[in-house]
């Protein structure tokens, strides 16, 4: 299913140094070691419980205990019903099943072209600045100064141990109960299926990523808080299914700064490479919209834009790759690199590292061109002693950190340039060619 983050930005995980090393920081609130209401608890065995104070569910590993079916429309009707009853105005679309995406937006009327749809409320809008269902989890988490990123990943989990007692519970019950993300993806899948591509060290060091900040909260904050951040809830599987929502959900909204937030209804819209629009808040409705820029019949799936973005980068954030030939954004990383044997290399590099930019480089190649900064890359490399005057104006442009915007031209190394271009991508060509044969002899 191509339920995305409606994300238009490149994602990346925050850096999470700046955790609190600290046993307890100045300041810093020690909050009651109480365990917050009614929780599921995901072990490693398959066992229910009950009592007065607490409902304590316990799944087999690997299983998330709320959510549901990838392409289950069993929670559809519960989750628009109180939407509505929460604020949410009437609809043009209903949720269902569809052949792009496996759910998504229908349209129920006649739809025009520019009409805005949607209209979702602050109040349904899930951000870093949500109330929790258990107050002192949230207080910790802020006092520690955790990143938009982790808080929100942490507060998914927290509110879906919650069920019915949180007040997301049909939002998490109609979520996939495993989103499709490169997260799921085992080395040896990212190894047989990615081999050739430059995604794969990108996944791999997502995947990193989120399990270095999962790591990083255990350590500094779950274990010092362990009633409020209980393990059986809080582990890697339930992070790795916190942040595989978020990837394949989270938007940015330009108009209220470029805040994330989770967009409850919105995020049920698929991406289609033929339309433009995106989510964003409109100030004069007070919610969040999209302005259509086609037409749609009723019994039409209405699709909203992910952004201009590789196939590549689909499948990195959000888990799917559009059908061959469709995506007009779609492009290949060339990676490019100063030669160490060049007479010229230390101070090509210094030129480099000046503008931000390192001995190796990747640039995208459309069918359509590349990039005047992937011109300019390959001038410096070619670039004779003699020119050394111009290495910085070339690593300037190779940065796109000029002061004007132009098209660099050195018309006496054009054809040095274009061949080393050339040299490169069939470089590139030659790993995707030896994956080939090798897996036809297979």
């Amino acid at each position: 299913m191509a339920e995305a983050s409606r994300t238009f930005h490149t994602i990346l995980l925050p850096s999470f140094s700046h955790l609190h090393k600290a046993q307890s920081p100045a300041g810093f609130t020690d909050f009651p070691r109480k365990r917050c209401g009614h929780r599921i608890v995901v072990h490693c065995s398959v066992s229910t419980t009950n009592d007065a104070s607490r409902t304590k569910t316990t799944v087999t590993q690997n299983m998330i205990p709320w959510g549901c079916e990838i392409d289950s429309l069993e929670n559809a009707s519960t989750l628009q019903k109180w939407l509505s009853d929460s604020g949410l105005p009437p609809q043009k679309m209903a949720i269902q099943k569809v052949d792009v995406g496996e759910r998504g937006l229908v349209a129920l009327k006649n739809i025009r072209k520019g009409e805005k749809l949607l209209f979702v409320p602050p109040s349904l809008v899930i951000t870093a600045d949500s109330k929790w269902s258990c107050p002192e989890a949230g207080e910790v988490l802020k006092q520690c100064s955790v990143p938009d990123w982790p808080l929100l990943a942490t507060y998914l989990i927290s509110e879906a141990s919650f069920e019915k007692s949180s007040r997301w519970s049909n939002y998490i019950s109609a979520l996939p109960r495993q989103p499709y993300s490169l997260l799921y993806w085992t080395r040896a899948e990212l190894d047989r299926y990615l081999e050739a591509s430059q995604i794969r060290e990108r996944a791999i060091e997502r995947i990193t990523n989120v399990i270095g900040t999962y790591n990083d909260l255990r350590l500094r904050i779950f274990s010092k808080y362990p009633d409020l951040f209980p393990e059986e809830v809080f582990n890697m599987e339930t992070f790795k299914w916190s942040f595989g929502i978020l990837f394949s959900r989270l938007v940015r909204l330009p108009s209220m700064d470029g805040r994330v937030a989770l967009v409850p209804w919105a995020d049920m819209l698929n991406h289609s490479c033929e339309v433009e629009t995106f989510l964003d808040y409109d100030k004069s409705s007070q919610g969040v919209v999209f302005t259509t820029d086609r037409q749609y019949q009723p019994g039409e799936q209405v699709f909203i834009s992910y952004g201009k973005k590789s196939n590549g980068e689909l499948l990195l954030s959000y888990g799917f790759v559009p059908r061959e030939g469709t995506n007009p954004s779609d492009s290949v990383e060339l990676p490019l690199s100063l030669k160490k044997s060049d007479k010229c290399y230390k101070e090509k590099l210094e030129a480099l590292r000046k503008y931000g930019l390192s001995a190796s480089e990747c640039f995208p190649i459309q069918i359509t061109g590349w990039p005047l900064e992937l011109m300019a890359y390959a001038y410096l490399v070619v670039s004779p002693p003699s020119m050394k005057g111009k290495f910085e104006e070339m690593a300037a442009a190779a940065s796109n950190k000029m002061t004007s915007k132009k098209d660099i031209k050195c018309p006496e190394i054009d054809e040095q340039a274009l061949q080393f271009i050339l040299d490169s991508c069939e470089s590139s060509i030659s790993k995707y060619s030896r994956f080939l044969q090798v897996k036809e002899l297979l």
